[in-house]
């Protein structure tokens, strides 16, 4: 089957967000190198575990992961891998930090662009986007940040500490925008800067063990 290509705008901002459907045709070779590799702490804003991820698979469909960065990015030039991991979401809600519970941006410059590969269906939980209330923003770019943070202060003292969940939908402080729900070897593009955050719809089920866990590959690429 050929790849299917979909290009979602969502919100006020109409920030791209690239889905390709079947991908790399190789999800369940994929999947076994995740359960097979070894994980570590990701640090302090991913919840859980990471491993390296050989990002040779993505040859399969070079040319069609080009033309997307180049017809919906603006990447003409080239563009570097950055960062290509297995990652596996292992942290219980109760131990989120408070940063971890609300929707976060990865980079604020325009030329990140994130890659999200699921590797497995919907019951693990997809990624949504979302716009913040109080300052309107659904992108944060650098000239932004100091009004987000400030955003964020004026939210903490309204409405105290997020609560101890993974974010999803509509509350005070965001706006679900949109949404991609995970299916096997759909990969998504979306620039850095988007509001965004990884839906955990059965937090209970969340493990170490990347045999049963929600794994996924993740990547960041600079373009130019």
């Amino acid at each position: 089957m050929q790849p299917q290509v979909t290009v979602h705008r969502f919100g006020n901002e109409a920030e791209p967000v690239v889905q390709i459907d079947g991908f790399s045709g190789m999800a369940g070779e994929l999947l076994e190198r995740g359960r097979a590799a070894t994980y570590q702490d990701a640090g302090a804003m991913y919840p859980g575990l990471r491993s390296w991820c050989e990002p040779d698979y993505l040859d399969r469909n070079r040319a069609l992961m080009f033309q997307a960065l180049q017809q919906v990015f603006g990447f003409r030039q080239g563009i570097s891998l950055d960062v290509s991991t297995f990652s596996l979401v292992t942290t219980p809600p109760a131990d989120l930090a408070p940063i971890q519970r609300i929707p976060h941006y990865d980079h604020g410059e325009g030329n990140i662009v994130a890659i999200m590969h699921y590797l497995l269906g919907p019951e693990t939980g997809g990624t949504a986007f979302y716009r913040h209330k109080r300052t309107g923003f659904e992108t944060i770019t650098p000239e932004r940040e100091a009004a987000y943070n400030a955003g964020l202060e004026a939210d903490e003292a309204e409405f105290g500490l997020p609560p101890e969940v993974y974010y999803y939908g509509d509350t005070d402080r965001y706006e679900l925008i949109g949404e991609v729900k995970a299916q096997p070897d759909r990969l998504i593009l979306y620039r850095g800067r988007v509001l965004h955050s990884g839906v955990i719809p059965e937090p209970e089920k969340l493990t170490t063990d990347p045999a049963t866990g929600r794994l996924t590959i993740n990547m960041f690429l600079t373009g130019r």
